[in-house]
């Protein structure tokens, strides 16, 4: 548009604009309708066997001394070939988790889920957990928080069994191959056990859910420690397995630990990532 005096004025149209309001206001709220969805599928949600589900029902929580959990493939592993081949563990419930690196599979059982609950027939104050599948940084909050809050907390212990790459492990010394596989360890200030190893120096970290159950129990003044093992080897492997049996043994009559496991079941858990790391054969 131009005056009088030949000066140029921009002109717009309220009509144009509330059409643009209109069309950033749909655009808005399609973003947030799929930022809904989007949290509710990265939701984790728990899985209970009806007796477990029926208790928590009805305000009671799971009566647990001990709750193992074993974080990664060796970890869990381990859980696998020196503790969970006797009959006397019930599986109680499993976890679905769903996020850019980990899948939940519709119809999945509990024995397939990356994310498992045991508990002992004889002694049901006794818990393990055995996790495998990958959780997001913001699902971490989330796993913690819905699984401690179906165990009650009096007189619980934790103990964590974590996996790590010794190339994350920070030294000023130089650290030879052939010590790695080893332990180190952190626990909450209501800990008043002994570790079995030496405490994980600075400036090393723990991360991820070990991480995240720590911090929690440190907060609500749960008894916890966490084992972190190093291992120069990618993948489930025997020895890295056998490194994690201290940690188990130290809980006594809690947790029977078979010292030693059958040829056959070794092999059947260490079997399909030999086949997977024949790259250089």
């Amino acid at each position: 548009m131009a005056t009088f005096f030949g000066e140029v004025l921009s002109a717009y149209s309220r009509a144009v604009e509330e059409e643009e309001d209109d069309e950033d206001l749909e655009e808005n709220e399609e973003d947030e309708q799929i930022r809904r969805e989007l949290e509710e599928k990265r939701e984790v949600h728990l899985h209970w066997s009806p007796e477990v589900s029926e208790s928590l029902r009805s305000g009671n929580k799971l009566q647990c001394s001990d709750f193992v959990l074993a974080v990664g493939h060796n970890a869990a592993r381990f859980l696998s070939v020196y503790v969970l081949t006797s009959a006397n563990w019930d599986t109680v419930g499993h976890a679905s988790v769903w996020n850019e690196r980990s899948r939940a599979v519709t119809g999945q059982t509990n024995e397939e889920s990356a994310c498992v609950f045991y508990r002992h027939k004889d002694n049901p104050s006794v818990v393990i957990c055995q996790v495998t599948c990958y959780i997001a940084e913001d699902q971490l909050f989330q796993w913690t928080e819905k699984v401690f809050d179906c165990l009650q907390h009096r007189e619980l212990n934790v103990t964590v069994l974590s996996d790590s790459s010794v190339a994350d492990y920070k030294t000023a010394d130089y650290l030879c191959n052939s010590s790695a596989p080893f332990l180190r360890s952190l626990h909450t200030g209501t800990f008043s056990g002994q570790p079995v190893c030496q405490a994980l120096e600075q400036p090393n970290i723990i991360t991820g859910l070990p991480a995240a159950v720590l911090n929690h129990c440190q907060v609500h003044r749960i008894s916890t420690v966490v084992y972190q093992c190093y291992s120069d080897v990618i993948g489930p492997d025997s020895v890295t397995m056998e490194t994690y049996k201290p940690a188990l043994t130290k809980l006594g009559k809690s947790i029977q630990v078979d010292c030693s496991p059958s040829t056959d079941i070794l092999r059947k858990f260490v079997k399909t990532t030999d086949i997977q790391s024949n790259l250089y054969i």
